[in-house]
């Protein structure tokens, strides 16, 4: 009988081990805030059972009125506390997928510096002694206004070797450095041995179009400067129409590419923003109309089968079947979700995601969830996603 017990006492203390292990696990790996469709509650497909409320109570939140928040305490099995979230109800809102080609040219604000280099013989740099370095943005010399590298170059030359306040936003932060150009025998003009970047432009794909408001989503990652890696800060942006003409397939070790050519000069709509979460702008040349579906919130994202939809020739987008292999509620940032390509015909044209796929909306359970952002150039067939609730807050922070 003692063995019995002492068997039963093990197994409840492992048990209750294991418990409290999984609630931890949730404790950590789970957001502290959710959104809900006004009128529902919060439900969590988790491989456990997680409960947010107990049997028959409705929370505030899920009233049938005006957008509300509140909190709720989420439990194991109904019993284990695990942790207590804020949830906010809203309208879920309608968007139609793309999966549209676009171009991208923007105008940086103010210009990059990519690099410094020698401007005397015996090796001076006068940037690099004024403490400027590679990724800054320079905005204005002497309170002049800098809008690309002519306008820099001929407010140094200007300066005739006097000290100049050189004003530049480094990851954010404004400062004032004093620099004094140095003469460049071989230029015959007065230099500050910076190398820099005022604009640039590629191929991205459309996440979702609002058409009441004309605004769209697209990339699902930042544009990122070449040489440095760092955001652009964004001036003013075009977009403008992109045919893809051919695929450079992708293979272990070998990232491949979607590359086409801009279909005009004229642009199709404007860029407001660029940030962590992608390009956000309007369309002046919607794509063509589309049903609307619901934009899905991140506890919606579960593994397994789900398409993307995007173009790999011409303009006309297609749906190609994939799968979710693990999606990460607790996640920031344009890595959510784990993605892999099992479309055959898709796999046989691009071997998998391929450069210029950023942005193709992800769609399960007939709601957007998402948008593919990286490949992993180890194994092209799978890449991030993020997801579509991350890229519409960002757009509703800024009147999208």
């Amino acid at each position: 009988m003692l063995k019995l017990f002492s068997r039963l006492f093990s197994l409840g203390a492992a048990a209750s081990l294991a418990l409290a292990g999984a609630a931890g696990y949730y404790h950590y790996t789970l957001p502290d805030s959710f959104y809900v469709t006004k009128g529902t509650e919060l439900a969590l497909h988790t491989a456990l059972p997680i409960e947010s409320a107990a049997s028959g109570e409705a929370p505030a939140y899920a009233a049938e009125t005006v957008p509300t928040r509140g909190s709720v305490s989420l439990r194991l099995f109904g019993i284990v506390p695990v942790k207590t979230v804020e949830v906010t109800a809203v309208d879920t809102p309608l968007v139609v997928p793309g999966g549209d080609p676009f171009g991208i040219k923007l105008l940086m604000d103010g210009v990059m510096v990519v690099g410094m280099g020698d401007v005397t013989p015996d090796g001076q740099c006068p940037a690099e002694r004024a403490g400027i370095q590679v990724g800054d943005m320079v905005l204005s010399v002497d309170d002049t206004p800098i809008n690309g590298n002519a306008a820099l170059q001929q407010a140094i030359a200007a300066a005739e070797g006097e000290s100049v306040r050189i004003r530049i936003n480094r990851g954010g932060e404004i400062r004032t450095l004093s620099l004094t150009p140095l003469y460049s025998q071989s230029d015959g003009c007065y230099k500050a041995g910076l190398w820099v970047r005022d604009s640039t432009a590629g191929i991205g794909t459309v996440t979702y179009y609002m058409p009441d408001s004309g605004r769209f989503a697209g990339l699902g990652h930042p544009v990122c400067d070449v040489d440095t890696g760092e955001i652009i800060p964004l001036s003013s942006g075009e977009v403008v129409g992109v045919t893809i003409q051919s695929v450079i397939k992708g293979s272990a070790g070998a990232a491949g590419e979607l590359r086409g050519c801009f279909t005009s000069g004229r642009a199709a709509g404007e860029l407001y923003l660029n940030n962590r979460c992608g390009v956000f702008g309007t369309l002046t040349s919607p794509p063509d109309p589309a049903e609307a579906v619901p934009l899905g919130l991140k506890q919606n994202v579960h593994t397994g089968e789900a398409v993307i939809r995007t173009t790999i020739s011409g303009t006309e987008p297609r749906e190609y079947d994939i799968v979710i292999e693990k999606a990460d509620w607790g996640s920031t940032g344009t890595k959510n979700m784990v993605i892999r390509i099992t479309d055959p015909e898709l796999l046989e044209t691009t071997g998998g995601i391929v450069q210029g796929m950023s942005g193709s909306p992800i769609l399960q359970d007939g709601q957007l969830i998402g948008a593919v952002t990286h490949v992993f150039v180890s194994d092209p067939t799978r890449g991030y996603g993020i997801f579509a609730e991350n890229m519409y807050e960002y757009s509703a922070e800024t009147g999208g």
